[in-house]
């Protein structure tokens, strides 16, 4: 079963969105929206995101985040000298090719 967003009360006025695996497990807790209509475009965003999003990997190990799969690890430097690698998915990357033609 796919995941699931729950959009929640906050407890200080607003609302959160909850993003759970299939299981009902919690996965992240979003920031407050002032209304459920900000709620829901953030999920909006989210899925987006999600979708598109690349894999910023900050670990201080420096290894590919995503070791032996099918999905393309880009290097670069930080400011600082410091390296960091992002995973680029193949659905990520067929869209940024869509967007250059």
């Amino acid at each position: 079963m796919a995941g699931y967003f729950e959009l929640v009360d906050a407890p200080d006025g607003g609302y959160r969105i909850r993003m759970m695996d299939g299981a009902g497990k919690l996965m992240a807790v979003s920031v407050t929206f002032p209304t459920k209509k900000a709620a829901v475009a953030g999920i909006a965003q989210a899925r987006e995101i999600a979708g598109t999003g690349l894999i910023r990997d900050r670990s201080a190990d420096g290894r590919p985040a995503v070791p032996g799969s099918s999905a393309r690890v880009i290097r670069g430097r930080r400011a600082g000298g410091r390296s960091h690698s992002a995973v680029v998915g193949p659905q990520a990357a067929g869209k940024r090719a869509q967007a250059r033609h």
